[in-house]
Order: structure tokens, then sequence, then C-alpha cells
């Protein structure tokens, strides 16, 4: 493993953007050779990965190395640089693997749009942000690879900008991310001003060393983790800021695969598990947990009522992102990131399916008018049907092993958190099967016009759907067999400190209880949807605010939104932009216009005056110079 090796991962999906931002003008006649530019540069990157991978598997030391110094000052001084290590090598693989993947479907799934190109380069740009972010050896890195893929987010919403929803949600999906932002700034500054650096490595040391300015005393630490925290629940979808990922929906599928599920909504996971150290010395990863928990459980119930088969995934990801946290939250780090890499596959397979659905049912996506739809797309129906066991946790399938992890720690952390994850897992299964039965079995209730042309998506869309749905089934068996002692957390035990969890009880207990719980999800849902469809269930005042999303939004804009607009509409746009600043503009303007009115007075075009004024000008000159010299 060498920098040059890095440098060469992280680079090449710059330069496929770059070629087809720079040049999509030429390539919009071949849209085939723009998406091979797309996906090949996604490639490259991928390979390296690998190679990345095996050396430190292989047993090479991590890498920490500085490229060149940044930006200088008189007493700091913040470099390029990155730092590589069994965290890192995960990161890699899931974001240029699963990107990879999701590049190639793209390419028939975004097949005659008229921003083909530019699709593309803002996915290639996004995989290079997302990829600073994860390679980066300081907290600015890192920060602006997190503000890079927040603005690839924006762009990926309302990428179709001719519809008002997709901008909307693009600008949402912007401000709400910007507030969590803000508290990662504050957590840096914070950071930097008890120990005058933002590099991992010194910061981790100082911390552990308890050497470092104290500037909010002994609350320092608990302060900024806190602080970085906030950031993590912006990004990573989590109460009360997670409200922008389901109307993120409204972007490309593809795009909600990559982003919205396998990369950029665990940035925030992935922080926290990066600094690691910090939350262990300042013992707030009891708040990430519980904030966690009740995220799965608060987004799993909003998702029992909902039709929208992208709404579902949506939340779906919100609650299994709260898991993750759970996760890194009692300690169990290397388990969290294992959920993490298991849920990249298994719900960018989800996503990827839900895609194949839509473009058979001309981009219709309420469930209630679809059904059986098993016998016309078979591949589609089985790799769904993949992705649904492993996320419902079916025994020996990757979401079993991970999800049962995270819940063994939490056992011994806290019972409420296990018992709040347990029911979450049942939820979980029931929803998502409850989406199955609907969708794909049953009578069709797919409109007539549409039923004809039901068909399998092309194999440039299924084969991808195939791939994935390999490790969605068996990774988790790769990875986790042995629980805590698995190979995954061998592999990883390097990147994160000694964490205070204890992992309690029989494991096998507790894997049969998750297992009974997720089968029992699944039943429920086949004697509740095997033969009725959504529109046939009782509209109660509990069933309206679970449809509604417990009118959150209605809320939000009523207690928030409005009064920000409002005060904004008065104080910034008639008191500062037209009082101040307009008057400002215009008083300048109006004094030009009366010194113009006074100087030309004296431009009266008569050669008379002028004489008469030299005369003036030359006895006042006189005068003075004869009387006052």
């Amino acid at each position: 493993m060498s920098i040059e090796l890095i440098v060469v991962l992280l680079v090449a999906p710059l330069v496929g953007f770059l070629i087809n931002g720079l040049f999509g003008k030429w390539l919009k006649g071949s849209e085939k050779l723009s998406g091979s530019i797309g996906a090949l540069a996604v490639l490259v990157s991928l390979v390296c990965s690998i190679i990345v991978f095996a050396s430190l598997h292989g047993g090479a030391a991590p890498l920490d190395e500085t490229l060149y110094e940044w930006i200088t000052g008189e007493s700091f001084a913040f470099n390029i640089g990155f730092h590589v290590d069994a965290l890192t090598a995960v990161m890699l693989l899931v974001i240029t693997g699963v990107g990879f993947l999701i590049h190639v479907y793209s390419i028939g799934y975004m097949h005659g749009d008229e921003g083909y190109t530019r699709y593309f380069a803002y996915l290639n740009l996004f995989v290079f942000a997302m990829l600073i972010l994860v390679l980066g050896n300081n907290y600015l890195m890192m920060f602006v690879g997190w503000e890079g893929v927040g603005l690839c987010s924006y762009l990926l919403i309302g990428f179709w900008y001719d519809k008002q929803s997709a901008t909307d949600a693009g600008k949402k999906a912007f401000i709400v991310n910007r507030i969590g932002d803000f508290g990662f700034l504050l957590g840096m500054f914070t950071l930097f001003a008890a120990f005058g650096t933002l590099d991992f490595g010194t910061i981790f040391d100082a911390a552990e060393a308890d050497n470092f300015q104290k500037v909010f005393g002994t609350s320092t630490l608990v302060i900024a983790t806190l602080l970085l925290f906030v950031g993590a629940i912006g990004k990573s979808a989590q109460i009360p800021l997670y409200v922008w990922l389901p109307d993120a929906m409204e972007g490309p599928t593809p795009v909600s695969a990559l982003i919205h599920a396998a990369t950029m909504v665990t940035a925030g996971v992935y922080m926290i598990a990066r600094s690691a150290v910090l939350y262990e010395i300042a013992h707030t990863g009891q708040v990430v947990a519980w904030i966690g928990v009740l995220t799965a459980f608060f987004a799993a119930t909003i998702a029992l009522t909902q039709n929208d088969i992208k709404r579902i995934l949506a939340y779906s990801t919100v609650s299994q992102l709260g898991y993750m946290f759970v996760g890194v939250g009692v300690g169990a780090y290397a388990s969290g990131i294992f959920h993490l890499v298991t849920h990249a596959f298994f719900k960018g397979l989800m996503f990827l399916t839900a895609g194949s659905v839509m473009h058979a049912m001309a981009n219709e996506l309420d469930m209630r008018k679809m059904g059986g739809l098993k016998s016309k797309m078979p591949i589609t129906h089985w790799t769904f049907l993949v992705g649904a066991l492993a996320i419902a946790g079916f025994p020996f399938l990757s979401g079993f092993w991970s999800k049962d992890e995270i819940l063994h720690s939490a056992w011994g952390s806290s019972p409420i958190i296990y018992g709040i994850g347990l029911v979450t897992a049942f939820l979980t299964a029931f929803y998502m099967f409850r989406l199955i039965f609907v969708t794909f079995y049953g009578e069709s209730r797919v409109d007539s016009d549409v039923a004809s042309h039901l068909h399998e998506s092309p194999s440039v869309m299924w084969i991808p759907l195939a791939i994935l749905a390999i490790p969605s089934a068996l990774i988790g068996l790769l990875l986790g067999w042995g629980g805590h002692d698995s190979w995954f957390h061998h592999f990883t035990k390097g990147a994160f400190p000694d964490a205070h969890h204890e992992a309690s009880g029989n494991v096998l207990v507790f894997m049969v209880i998750s297992s009974v719980v997720g089968l029992a999800g699944i039943a429920f849902a086949w004697t509740r949807y095997s033969k009725r469809v959504p529109s046939d269930e009782p509209t109660g005042a509990f069933h309206r605010l679970l449809a509604n999303k417990y009118y959150v939004d209605e809320v939000y804009n009523a207690l928030i939104v409005q009064p920000v607009k409002n005060g904004s509409h008065f104080l910034l746009w008639k008191l500062v932009d037209n009082g101040v600043i307009d008057g400002i503009v215009n008083g300048v303007a109006a004094l030009i216009r009366f010194i113009g009115g006074l100087l030309r007075r004296l431009q009266t075009g008569l050669v008379q005056a002028y004489i008469i004024s030299m005369v003036l000008g030359i006895v006042l000159f006189l005068a003075y110079y004869l009387f006052f010299t």
C-alpha cells in the first residue's frame, strides 16, 4: 500500500466528473460512452480499494501520511493527509463496491434522460467527496468531504429541477443538513481550541493522556462530542433532523440507493466510530444510543402505514441508521460498522429493485396499484425478497448477524434499549413483508394500459441486482460467524479503543429470540396482507396519525418554517434589504445625481460664460496671493 495508490483511488472519480462535466455537451449523443466513463472511474477506485484491503488483511501497517501542507498560520497548520486503517478499508469497499454496481445500473435506468451526462458527473463527484470524507486524517478534511456529499445530495435530489417537489426536497435536505453541519463546525472549533490541531492522531493521543486545554473545564470533551453528534444527527437523519430523508426520494432511484441507503447517510456513523476514543473518554455514547433506538422505533412505526414503496424504504433507512447508532453508542463499534456494511448491500439492493418496479410500472410508486408482479418480474421479485429477508433478520442472512450483535451488546448496556430495539425488529419484518405481499403477491391491481407493458428490467439493470443479492444473503455469515469473536471484529479491532461494554448473556439465546421476533413479524404480515391490500385497512385516528407521519412536518412548518420565513420577510426584506441596503444604494445614487445637477449648471456651452469664469478665477487667485500669503 502506497500513497500513490491512495491518490489514484481518490482522483479517479474526480477525473470522471471532469470528463462528463466539461465535455458533457459533446457526449450527449453517446449515452453509453458517458455512462461507461462514470462507471469506469468508480471501477478504478474499487480495484484500488481491493488492493488496500488485501494489503491490510495481509498484515501491512495502517498508513498515516501527509501529502502536503494546506493552510498555515502563525500557530497552526492544516494538512492534506490520509489515514488508512481497517475501518477506512471497510468504508472504501462499501463506497466503491456498491457505488460501481449502482453506476452500472444507472446506465439502463437513466436511458433517454436529457440530463444523462450531468447525472453521471454528479454521481462521480459524490463518490469523490465521500472518499475524501473517509480517507482524511483530520477533521478538516473530513468536513470538506462532509460538505461535498451534502452539496452532491442537493444536486441529485433536485436533479429533475423542472419538478417543484424535487427542488423543494433538495432545498429541504440542504437546509436541514446545514443545521447539523453548524453543530459539527462548533465541535471542530471546540477540539481546535482544546488541542490546537484537528489531526486525529494528535487529538486522540492527547485526549487519552489528558493533556489538553480544558476550554469548558472537565466538560470540554462532552461538549465537543455532543456537538459533533449534532452533525451526525443531520447527516444520518436521526431525530429531530430526520425529516429531509423521506422527501429525498424525489431524486432518481439509484441516487436513493447510493446516497440515502449505502453511503452518505452512514457518514455520521463513521464519524462517531472514527472518534470512538473521544466518545469513550467523554462517556456520551449513551446519548448516541438513546437517540438511535428512539429514531429506529419512531421511523419503523411510520413505515407501517406508508404506501409509497420508496418512502417505506426511506423510513426503513432512518430506522436502520438508528440501529447503527445504538451499536456505536453502547461501545460496540465493530458491530455498528458491521451493520453499516450489511445494510449497504441489502438496502441498496431493495432501492434498486424498487427502481426496477418503477421502470416496469411507468414510474408508479403506490403499491396499492400493483400486486401480482411476481410472475411478470421474477428476477426483481426474488432479489427484492432476499433483501427483505435480510433486513427482517431471517436466520443466517446478513441482517440477522449484524442486528443480533447490536441487540446483544445493547442488553449489556441497557435492557430498555434492547427491548425497544427488539420491538423495532418485529415492526421491521412486518412492514417489509407488507410491502412484499402487497406488491408482488395476490391479484393484480395494475392499470390495464400499464399491465400490457409489464416486463422484467434489461440485463444492465438486473445483473447488478443479482450481484447485490449475493452479499445481501451471505456477507453476514462470512464476516459475522463467531459473533463478537468473528473475523470482522478481529480485522477492525485496531481501529477502535477497548470499549467499556459487555455483551452479556448466552449468545444462542439472543439469536433464537431475534429469529423468533423476525419470523413472527413476517408471519403477522402474511396473515394480514396475503389477501388484503392497504386500501382495505381501517382508518382510525391512530392509523391516520401514522399515515401522516405524526404531523411532524406540519408542526415544523407551523413552529419553525413559517415564523422564520415571516420574520425574514419583515426583518431582512423590508427592514434590512429595502431600508438599509436599498437605502444606501439609492442614497448614493441620489447624492451623485444632486452633485451632477449642480455641476451641470456650470457647463452652459457659452464662450462668454467660460471667459468670465476664467477672469473671476484669476482675480480670486491674485487676491489670495496678495492678501493672504
